[in-house]
């Protein structure tokens, strides 16, 4: 079973049955991509670029200071001359000096990083630590014994232009800057010697160079990729919270004006009853001729439509004043322990008029043994009433009325109200269910009516837990359905044991 709700445009701050709803969001999400795909060379993506370039370079700061420490401790062990400690300080303060500079750009925001002058320093630095890798690619080992000194030193420089390579990935250049210098030192070197193994590495590391800068570009674009997306992601989340702060703030203006107008509407209600009871009392006086005979008919009959109008216009006021502090909060509910079905059969009697005048008959289905339920009998009873209204409006001369209370199949207690009448197409279920609210057939065939009852029984429904549930087919008739909940069926206790009472006044 599904509750029908209703939709219309007097329930919803935003009407979302329109085809057009999603078209303003479409758009905002085109403008976001469209500015994003521009940005590739703007300042902020630089800065951003900058950021993680100084990221990446402290994560690895001790990699390849570690790996000249290592290769200095190996070659005073293999023998090496003391150029090769002058060379290691070299390399070591030139990677302190990024660091510190690469710590100084992390700890900037990001308005005060100067793209240009940033990159010119970070290119500095790099420079300068190529140029302690080109110091280590003139150094020799004849002290040492090594006969492939040369390979060693070839395969040190391939391990650093690799590392390099994974760090300097978000700045363009680097790795050309810092490595074209000792390549091309190197390769002098092996030319000058002419030997096969060291041309062959010379060759090596200079097809190195240009492979591992390919690699840094593809991460590059990735890095590029990735901060797109990160910020686009963050113009949606600005673009939502927007949308939310505009959503809220449309909210509360409804919840304000809805209280406004409840306000409103119990004040005059209370306002107009004074003069409407006034206008009841003088009606029935004269309709009835307590007061003396009234020798004109249509006197008398003036009299008896003017006081069944005050009578109609006091039911409105009533359901409107009900509503109102039903969407209010302010509805008041006095539970208690009550028998649905009790409460139920003492609204079938007071029903009874109006079925015999509309010759109806009513079919009460009640299951035996329902324990207690704790609810508002008042509730209850306005809730069997105007569905029982209902009922008895759209049900042709002859028919029958159904009233079913039961359990459901999740532990709770309902109450069901069936007429046979004309039904309600599918489209209009949102409608009859709004405040106000009539169906078609209903305008065309029932009795004056208000429009509020079901809002007033959907509204109490839920107050309850519950929830109303409405059926209907065409030329077969309508369901209405209150469905409460579990929680608010009482358990039934246990008998207390008798005590028996035993000779000389004990207690057995």
């Amino acid at each position: 079973m599904v509750l029908q709700r209703s939709q219309t445009a007097d329930k919803n701050i935003v009407d979302r049955t329109k085809a057009h709803r999603n078209s303003e969001v479409a758009k905002a999400v085109r403008r976001t991509r469209d500015r994003l795909s521009q940005r590739a060379g703007s300042p902020d993506f630089d800065r951003d670029l900058l950021k993680l370039h100084a990221r990446a370079v402290l994560n690895s700061a001790m990699a390849i200071p570690l790996l000249v420490v290592t290769i200095c401790a190996i070659g005073l062990f293999a023998g090496m001359s003391r150029e090769i400690v002058i060379w290691a300080l070299i390399a070591v303060a030139s990677y302190v000096g990024l660091a510190l500079f690469a710590k100084r750009t992390g700890e900037s925001e990001v308005a005060d990083i100067k793209p240009t002058a940033y990159t010119r320093n970070f290119l500095i630095g790099h420079f300068l630590t190529g140029l302690g890798w080109a110091y280590f690619a003139i150094l020799g080992c004849e002290q040492c014994g090594i006969s492939q000194f040369t390979t060693v030193k070839a395969v040190v420089l391939l391990l650093a232009i690799a590392a390099t390579a994974l760090t300097t990935f978000a700045l363009r250049g680097a790795l050309i800057v810092t490595f074209t210098l000792p390549v091309i030192v190197f390769a002098a070197m092996a030319a000058r010697w002419s030997l096969p193994v060291d041309l062959l590495m010379a060759g090596l590391l200079t097809a190195s160079l240009p492979f591992f800068t390919y690699v840094a570009g593809h991460m590059h674009n990735s890095a590029v990729m990735l901060l797109s997306f990160r910020t686009e992601k963050d113009a949606l989340i600005a673009e939502l919270e927007t949308a939310k702060a505009m959503s809220d703030e449309a909210r509360h203006r409804a919840e304000d004006a809805n209280l406004a107008k409840s306000r409103f509407l119990a004040s005059m209600s209370h306002e107009l009853r004074t003069p409407l009871n006034a206008i009841l009392g003088f009606s029935e006086v004269m309709a009835n001729q307590v007061l003396g005979p009234m020798e004109n008919e249509t006197y008398r009959e003036y009299a008896r439509d003017i006081h069944s109008s005050g009578e109609h216009l006091l039911h409105l006021i009533n359901e409107i004043l009900d509503l109102s502090r039903i969407e209010a909060g302010r509805y008041q509910l006095h539970e208690e322990p009550l028998q649905l079905e009790d409460v139920v059969e003492e609204c079938c009697r007071m029903m009874e008029l109006k079925l015999r005048n509309k010759n109806l008959r009513i079919v009460k289905q009640f299951e035996p043994g329902l324990p207690r339920l704790f609810a508002d009998e008042r509730s209850i009873r306005q809730i069997t009433l105007n569905l029982m209204s209902n009922a008895v409006k759209f049900t042709p001369s002859g028919g029958d009325v159904r009233l079913r209370v039961g359990w459901t199949a999740g532990g709770g207690q309902y109450i069901s109200v069936k007429d046979n009448g004309p039904g309600i197409p599918p489209d209009e279920l949102p409608i009859v269910l709004s405040a106000f609210g009539q169906g078609t057939i209903a305008i065309k065939s029932a009795e004056q009516g208000t429009g509020l009852g079901l809002p007033i029984v959907q509204g109490l429904a839920e107050l309850h837990g519950g929830e109303l549930q409405l059926h209907s087919k065409l030329r077969e008739g309508t369901e209405a359905i209150v469905v409460f909940p579990a929680a608010r069926v009482m358990e039934e206790l246990p008998a207390m044991p008798t005590l028996k009472v035993a000779a000389g006044g004990r207690r057995a």
